[in-house]
């Protein structure tokens, strides 16, 4: 990772990079996204947005091997973007995170043979060929950092995360190739069950669905003619075809629509979502981030962070954030909040930046605070330090503050904080905080130190400062999987044809062509994708023989599998249309 990207990326975010180890990846693996990548060159120029296939030519992403994530960085860095590399999938709030910060994650896996033409997990091909290309487009790139920031703040529930971990769980599965049948039912079985759990959707569901029916799975342009744009589209080379289909419903984007559909990322998808145009997109969104927390704030907000049981950060209108797991909501008799408790280590901040000594070693074991003005419409943050004397809050004195709500607070001042000349903390010795006559604070409980804020105005998931505030294992996550070089017989024939169709001399190599075509029909009846590539070689040079006629009718009159028929009939289009 050069050191200009690394300025770039938050601390926090860091523990979920990992190492491309370039020489892991196999013959067969480079064969997989050459044959994807050729596809997409070829099919995808007349159905997707000019902006996929202006970024397909002129990202600089090679069509012959997979590519080097350090140099697709240096290609997204000429329009203020970076890439990474990721193992699998990470939280939700880190994907949207590095999003927002102007960042691509790429997983450094690669999709098995058998799941070529489409697979639920990360892997380099839906990364790097579905969604890096159509970033080199200025307004599409602003979108997604726009997604991205909301994603971040989304706040989701204890259920949805259980849900990931399934998920996660079985993507992992899923790929590995010594994963039986047993266990790939089990982890859906786990999935299945961690669904069942979930009840309602959180902000963090509505994002996702938004950006699933936008980023991965949307059409743009006429209803009736629409273009490709979404990576999961892109990247799949059955979906892509099939999605443009009157089989598959044609929907006008709506923000409201989508979130109201749920999706499946095992099945091709039923109906699709088509915007006009991405502006269209941004200024939705936009209108849609006003109703989330973050921007939202007040007690509809904090009802949604209590009920995540998660970290959360809670803004008040005097800038003081609040980080932690709220586990209390007092409300006045009009069902406003007038006081919040957060459980374990809090730490409070401003400006996304931790206060100096409020981290979590200072509020272990939870932070308290009141919410609203004082007795007289009097808002405590808009005082100068003149009014805040003439109401006898003063350093070293014992002050006793009327809140409107009735909640009271009494004890001597200790510190006062401000910010732009305004108090955002008061801290308290020999404190007590009643509402209601039942006592929130006592004495002995030691300093109490009082949030200053008429109300609150944000409300959003995860902590102000992350990098201070979370505990990070290590700086530069998982190292991925060690290269392994001891290729299996039918990797290393993908690696020779490799050669051979970078070699000149093709006729010194045509007795080991068919030296290897006996052993396939020998012994790999079902290995389709190296004989199509036998077929190209045989194509390049204009070579008509028996091997060819063979190889031919093989492709065509095997009984294969419905999706392998498939590939093999858009590989055969593209050979004899070279």
């Amino acid at each position: 990772m050069n050191r200009e990207l690394s300025k770039k990326i938050p601390v926090h975010l860091k523990q979920y990079i990992s190492k491309q180890y370039y020489n892991s990846y196999t013959p067969i693996d480079h064969a997989v996204w050459r044959f994807i990548m050729k596809q997409n060159h070829y099919f995808l120029k007349e159905i997707a947005h000019p902006a996929y296939v202006n970024g397909l030519r002129d990202s600089g992403i090679k069509t012959e091997s997979i590519p080097k994530v350090d140099e697709m960085n240096t290609s997204l860095a000429r329009f203020g973007w970076g890439a990474v590399t990721i193992d699998g999938l990470i939280p939700g709030s880190a994907f949207y995170a590095f999003l927002a910060n102007g960042i691509l994650p790429i997983a450094t896996e690669i999709r098995k043979l058998q799941n070529i033409a489409y697979t639920p997990a990360p892997d380099m091909i839906h990364e790097a060929a579905g969604h890096a290309p159509i970033l080199l487009d200025q307004s599409y790139r602003e979108f997604v950092k726009k997604i991205g920031r909301m994603g971040a703040k989304a706040i989701s529930s204890k259920e949805k995360l259980d849900v990931f971990k399934a998920v996660r769980h079985l993507t992992i599965v899923a790929e590995d190739p010594k994963s039986t049948s047993e266990q790939i039912k089990e982890a859906e079985m786990k999935v299945a069950e961690a669904r069942k759990k979930v009840r309602g959707i959180t902000e963090a569901d509505q994002v996702s669905r938004l950006f699933w029916w936008t980023v991965e799975y949307g059409l743009v342009g006429e209803l009736s003619r629409p273009k490709i744009y979404g990576a999961g589209l892109l990247s799949s080379v059955g979906e892509s075809q099939s999605c443009l289909s009157d089989e598959v419903r044609k929907i006008p984007f709506s923000v409201e629509a989508c979130i109201q559909t749920a999706y499946d990322v095992t099945k091709p998808q039923p109906q699709l979502f088509v915007c006009r145009d991405f502006e269209e997109l941004t200024a939705a969104i936009d209108q849609f981030a006003a109703t989330m927390a973050f921007q939202k704030g007040g007690t509809e907000s904090l009802e949604k962070a209590l009920h995540s049981e998660s970290v959360a950060t809670i803004e008040y209108s005097s800038g003081l954030q609040v980080t932690g797991i709220l586990t209390t909501i007092l409300k006045d008799d009009e069902g406003e909040a007038v006081y919040i408790r957060t459980k374990g280590p809090t730490a409070l901040a401003l400006n996304d930046k931790q206060l100096p000594n409020h981290g979590k070693e200072t509020h272990y074991k939870g932070f308290g605070a009141p919410i609203g003005k004082l007795t007289g419409d009097l808002v405590l943050e808009d005082c100068s330090k003149k009014q805040l004397s003439d109401l006898g809050i003063i350093e070293g004195s014992e002050a006793i503050l009327k809140f409107h709500n009735g909640l009271t607070v009494n004890g001597i001042v200790t510190n006062i904080l401000f910010s732009e000349q305004k108090p955002i903390l008061i801290s308290f010795k020999n404190s007590t905080v009643i509402f209601k006559e039942q006592v929130l604070f006592e004495k002995a409980w030691g300093t109490f130190d009082m949030a200053v804020g008429e109300s609150i105005s944000s409300v959003f998931a995860g902590a102000a400062d992350p990098d201070m505030y979370f505990d990070l294992e290590q700086e530069e996550g998982t190292e991925g999987k060690i290269a392994n070089k001891d290729w299996t017989e039918i990797e290393n024939f993908y690696g020779e044809i490799r050669r051979l169709r970078e070699h000149s001399n093709w006729d010194e190599h045509l007795s080991r062509i068919n030296e290897i075509l006996a052993v396939l029909d020998d012994q790999y009846p079902n290995e389709w994708l190296l004989r199509l590539e036998l077929l190209e070689l045989f194509n390049i040079h204009n070579v008509q023989s028996e091997p060819v006629i063979k190889i031919e009718e093989m492709l065509k009159n095997t009984n294969w599998e419905k999706s392998v028929k498939q590939m093999i009939q858009r590989g055969l289009t593209l050979i004899n249309k070279c």
